[in-house]
């Protein structure tokens, strides 16, 4: 889907060819009309109550007199604030899903929108007419091919603009691998999907398979591939986007193709759900793909262990004790408590990079779906600022979580008599519990972790991915390159003067 940003009057809107004008309109009274049609039909509507005060209230009009579009959808914004602007254009763009609607121009010409507003219209915009259709030939594509986005100025929401595509691409790209069955998504073709991605600009790709990952000594990593026909993939990305003394942001994403719990098999219901256990791969990928468009100065490292969790002869049995990349043993009390073994290898992994900070992403427990449900994501952090960035990130992004605790006595069940951990701790805080467990291996490191267990999909008659967190990730990218560039700036004249001057004996 194509986007494009326009410094639009109401006027200009009118005079506009598309197939439909979706209008958003806000709570607060309208300035009197100027005379042209688009306002005057806003200000008629509203003045003869046709157009309800309250967020999301609509009114279809069809082949209005002096405007040139087909059809115009009124939808009133509320406050006009990111959030508001979001739910209108949802409800907006999903009235106007018709095979008709190619193009659509998107008016905020009447409202006060910033660079959030903007960004959070075009989100909207994608999330609203997204339909799959790889393994589905009788799904009707997205009919949408052009979206107008107006504003009073363009130049001045130009950022929210092109982060909101950039966002897009990414999101869309993690939806299509997550959404993937698992035999059209397998750990082989997860990794052509990151080489794809490594022949863009400022992206390299390299992927390693069972011997390399066994000369790495991932023993944990490869006792979770071990009863499984697929062979594993270890991907490693890198997006070189600032100078190279600059040490990376890392990311590290669960890549659970899919998962059967293994020897400690999974009940059949809602079983097919499993596929998506790749949530944390599909969102670094979409995260890299945003970051190929919209090229912000930072590094980044992008790390996937990925296989498949099967229970054929050669599975790992739960009791079985495993040696991990650290060096550290783990007894594997629940094979279906595998995402932790291959993520704890990536992790060990990650050191190498001497990384600015370390961020997992794992679809990992369904203790956080039952703490979190499916709004916010779990986050877990050693760091306070790091885990503040994340949380401001994620509200930007309109894609939040929530700081859970770590404190130490939270790993006692961790304790094995057999090994240095068992993988496991009980039910009880079992999402803290997995969190305490992956801290182990990340040593002095700056390290965050994102449970994404109840926001990476939805099930039911919605059923599908959401492409979460790729907002989040990416909003904490920006962050972190403007803190950079923050940094790199040269002092000014009076704080290198002051800075000259010699200190006291």
């Amino acid at each position: 889907m194509d986007f494009e940003l326009k410094s639009l009057s109401p006027s200009q809107a009118a005079a506009l060819a598309a197939d439909a004008l979706l209008v958003l309109v806000p709570d607060a009274k309208p300035a009197k009309s100027p005379g042209h049609a688009l306002s005057d039909l806003v200000a008629s509507a509203t003045q003869h109550g046709d157009l309800e005060v309250g967020l999301g209230k609509q009114l279809a009009c069809y082949r209005p007199a002096g405007i040139k579009a087909t059809r115009v959808l009124l939808v009133r914004a509320g406050d006009g604030t990111a959030t508001s602007v979001r739910k209108a254009v949802s409800s907006g763009m999903a009235a106007l899903k018709q095979p008709g609607v190619k193009k659509v121009a998107l008016v905020l010409s009447l409202l006060d929108v910033g660079n959030e507003a903007v960004r959070a219209a075009v989100a909207a915009c994608a999330e609203s007419t997204y339909v799959y259709t790889t393994t589905k030939p009788s799904a009707k594509g997205r009919a949408l091919q052009q979206v107008v986005v107006g504003v009073n100025d363009a130049a001045a929401v130009r950022q929210g603009f092109d982060v909101g595509r950039a966002q897009v691409t990414g999101v869309e790209f993690a939806k299509e691998w997550a959404n993937r069955p698992a035999n059209h998504a397998t750990p082989t073709m997860l990794a052509e999907a990151a080489r794809k991605l490594g022949r863009k600009p400022g992206i390299k790709t390299d992927v390693l398979g069972p011997k390399q990952v066994e000369a790495l000594g991932m023993g944990s990593f490869l006792a979770v591939a071990k009863g499984s026909a697929e062979p594993l993939r270890f991907i490693v990305m890198q997006y070189s986007g600032a100078a190279k003394t600059r040490p990376p942001v890392v990311l590290v994403g669960k890549g659970i193709t899919f998962d059967t719990g293994g020897i400690s098999i999974k009940p059949a219901a809602e079983m097919d759900e499993m596929k998506f256990d790749m949530g944390g791969a599909a969102s670094v990928l979409g995260t890299f793909a945003a970051l190929a468009e919209l090229k912000p100065a930072i590094n980044v490292v992008g790390l996937i262990p990925s296989c498949e969790n099967m229970p054929d002869g050669l599975a790992v049995k739960p009791g079985d004790v495993v040696t991990s990349m650290s060096g550290q043993t783990i007894e594997i009390l629940n094979t279906d408590a595998e995402g932790r073994l291959i993520l704890c290898d990536a992790l060990t992994y990650a050191a190498r990079f001497k990384p600015h900070s370390v961020v997992d992403i794992a679809t990992l427990t369904g203790a956080c779906v039952i703490a979190l449900g499916g709004v916010r994501s779990g986050l877990f952090s050693t760091r306070d600022d790091l885990a503040q960035a994340l949380q401001q990130a994620g509200e930007t992004a309109q894609d939040p979580c929530w700081r859970m605790p770590l404190d130490d006595e939270y790993g006692e069940g961790l304790k094995s008599n057999f090994a240095d951990m068992g993988n496991v701790a009980g039910r009880a805080g079992g999402a803290i519990t997995a969190a305490k467990f992956l801290q182990k291996f990340t040593a002095d490191l700056p390290w965050a972790h994102l449970d994404i267990a109840g926001t990476a999909w939805r099930s039911g008659a919605a059923k599908g991915s959401t492409g979460r967190p790729v907002p989040l990730l990416l909003q904490y990218l920006i962050d972190q390159a403007a803190v950079l560039a923050a940094v790199g700036k040269p002092a000014s004249a009076s704080k290198a003067r002051r800075a000259a001057r010699p200190g006291k004996a």
